[in-house]
């Protein structure tokens, strides 16, 4: 069994009044064989919880456990986990063969399983061909997969990825996030994936734990956090382009933002000091729109186009289709958001409002 369990796991560094708490409290239960992504920008923690996992960070308080098994205390070679890096890390002067092999030779695991493991790993990532070659004669989608490879070979509990696709070309992570999707389908080992890119979140996960200066702001299927963000912060990560979030003052189907006043579709949840989130694709331009706003920019991305509208004091982007007559820059608009689709949050803590 590959479970994890995160209980109140936090991390932090120093002591006395120059302690710097970097993890605040993470709780998640993680099933046997899920795929579960940890997203949040630079700084927020993600990488530093997955090290805690690994055990190359010591845990400050609370617990883990893999497999129904505390691990605070055991070394990373006692975890059974395997882990890929954001650099491979592979030897230079070793095949491809022998970097996959290594770990499994120093576990002195018999030589003819090694090749046995070592061949039905290259076969799942299609490197049969590639196994007498030497790193620097790889592309860098070719020695990632190498990298993976090696965590395959060792055949252990849980997979642990740390950015592992950020030094991919875009052309290649969407290649590469396709054979990890093809892998976990495969082989069903519990893992767990580190990424600050929200498309690879949301396209690799089954759930995903989103993080936030070291609070875990929200844990949920990638649909559920894309249709009910927990909390701004979630509203404004997840999604590309990212939600609209208006703050103002509602009362009913009135809404009020810096001196503009303007009227909902449905009513708001309670009478104060709210923000109002809605995604672009949920906003149409048309003669019927309540609200008027100023054209800004306007982006061609192919079978869509971006509208960047002046909304009051803050930019309000609309999703249209790539073949549909944009507005011209200066035109000034009519904004109608779907009555289904309007996101409130507390404005002093930022927590969705129901």
């Amino acid at each position: 069994m590959g479970s994890i369990s995160l209980r109140g796991v936090e991390k932090t560094y120093g002591r006395g009044p120059k302690a710097n708490k970097v993890i605040h409290g993470v709780d998640a239960e993680i099933a046997d064989g899920e795929f579960v992504v940890i997203v949040g920008p630079s700084g927020c923690g993600k990488s530093t919880l997955l090290r805690m996992v690994a055990g190359l960070e010591d845990i400050t308080g609370g617990e883990i456990a893999i497999g129904g098994r505390v691990v605070n205390r055991l070394e990373p070679s006692e975890r059974d986990i395997a882990m890929v890096f954001q650099n491979y890390a592979l030897y230079p002067h070793m095949s491809v063969f022998d970097n996959m092999a290594y770990g499994l030779k120093i576990a002195k695991v018999p030589k003819a399983e090694i090749e046995v493991r070592v061949q039905k790993a290259a076969k799942i990532l299609e490197l049969g061909a590639l196994l007498d070659r030497t790193p620097r004669q790889l592309s860098g989608g070719q020695r990632q997969r190498v990298a993976m490879g090696r965590a395959i070979v060792r055949q252990p509990q849980v997979f642990l990825f740390d950015e592992p696709l950020s030094n991919l070309d875009a052309k290649l992570r969407a290649q590469t996030r396709l054979e990890i999707q093809k892998l976990h389908a495969e082989l069903g080992v519990t893992s767990l994936f580190v990424t600050h890119d929200q498309v690879e979140a949301m396209t690799l996960a089954q759930r995903m734990i989103v993080m936030n200066g070291g609070v875990m702001e929200q844990i949920g299927t990638p649909e559920a956090v894309y249709a009910r963000p927990a909390s701004t912060f979630v509203a404004g990560f997840i999604g590309s382009p990212p939600m609209n979030l208006l703050p103002g003052r509602a009362e009913g189907l009135r809404f009020e933002a810096e001196g503009q006043v303007l009227q909902l579709p449905a009513p708001s949840p309670r009478t104060g000091e709210l923000v109002l989130g809605v995604r672009p694709e949920h906003t149409a331009l048309g003669p019927d729109g309540a609200w008027s706003a100023t054209v800004e920019m306007v982006e061609m991305l192919g079978a869509e186009r971006l509208v960047h509208c002046r909304l009051g004091p803050g930019l309000f982007t609309v999703r249209i289709e790539g073949t549909r007559t944009p507005p011209r820059l200066g035109d000034t608009v009519r904004l109608q958001a779907s009555a289904d689709h309007l996101h409130w949050f507390d404005k002093a803590t930022g927590r969705r409002v129901e």
